[in-house]
């Protein structure tokens, strides 16, 4: 089985933020919206019907869990889970905390206007807040 590697396109496009049990949990580099990016560490993988049945319900347990808590935790008005791969075929799922204000509603964040990158300390804080939620999670998938 050969290593997973992150598509070239999703580092350049996002922040790395930690680790969870099946995915790669990354930032993306937009400001104007709370949007991380789920990628699964299997190598080769472009659709989730090519994850085993335990590694598509992790991927699921993933995305719904911290979408719920950050949810709650950004004072959102949305969730949206989503996974394209028009642009990168490397599976991976957008989990996005939408607002009734925010720059793109009701409309999808995608090929909505410019990303505004964070600066370094909004970074910092994001990130921050991201693993203050992933604290109380439990995110394993117990089998």
């Amino acid at each position: 089985m050969q290593d997973f590697e992150l598509d070239a396109r999703l580092a350049a496009d996002t922040h790395p933020v930690t680790e969870l049990p099946l995915c790669q949990l990354r930032l993306m580099d937009d400001a104007r919206f709370p949007w991380l990016v789920l990628v699964p560490r299997r190598h080769g993988v472009s659709e989730v019907f090519e994850l085993d049945n335990q590694d598509q319900h992790q991927l699921w347990r993933e995305a719904t869990e911290l979408g719920r808590a950050l949810l709650g935790a950004l004072e959102g008005d949305k969730l949206n889970i989503a996974s394209l791969g028009n642009m990168v075929a490397q599976l991976h799922a957008h989990v996005i905390v939408r607002r009734r204000e925010d720059a793109a509603w009701p409309a999808p964040v995608w090929g909505h206007g410019q990303a505004e990158p964070y600066d370094p300390d909004g970074l910092a804080d994001m990130r921050a807040r991201i693993l203050a939620e992933l604290e109380g999670l439990d995110l394993d998938s117990g089998e």
